[in-house]
């Protein structure tokens, strides 16, 4: 018997943008919220639980016509913390990159703490990042440490 040859769907090229490439696969949807790509009018895709060599199972998001500064696509180093950022100029790559965790996280994740400050007040979270390779978050105001089990997006 022969075998059939079985085609594989590719998400299409963008020509302008940035493609975030390594994002693990239950993080995908946390990537977007954090970069509040559902409020972008222009083309996004993305991809969750493509296969992956490295990793096991990945995601992947294609925003066209979108430039990233490096401060925001560093925020997604909490959940993605292998995540590779490629620019695309007239569909080819300019540049590659991988985020990394920034040393204080302000108003996108929220304190665990109950009694914080930040949940009874309009005050955004402030945290700062005691470590970066197990992501561990230390609250300005209460101090208390928020975790990547613990942690809570706004």
């Amino acid at each position: 018997m022969e075998k059939k040859k079985i085609k594989e769907l590719k998400v299409s090229a963008i020509e302008h943008g940035t493609v975030i490439d390594h994002i693990p696969s239950n993080a995908v949807f946390q990537v977007i919220r954090i970069l509040k790509l559902e409020r972008f009018q222009n083309m996004v895709l993305f991809a969750t639980n493509l296969e992956s060599k490295k990793y096991g199972t990945k995601g992947i998001i294609k925003v066209s016509n979108k430039f990233f500064a490096a401060e925001e696509l560093n925020k997604i180093a909490l959940v993605a913390p292998h995540a590779s950022v490629i620019e695309i100029h007239d569909y080819q790559v300019q540049s590659k990159t991988i985020v990394e965790t920034p040393d204080r996280i302000k108003g996108i994740v929220k304190c665990f703490n109950p009694n914080c400050v930040t949940n009874h007040e309009e005050v955004a979270a402030v945290f700062s990042v005691i470590d970066k390779e197990n992501t561990r978050l230390k609250c300005h105001y209460c101090e208390k440490i928020t975790t990547r089990e613990t942690m809570e997006f706004r």
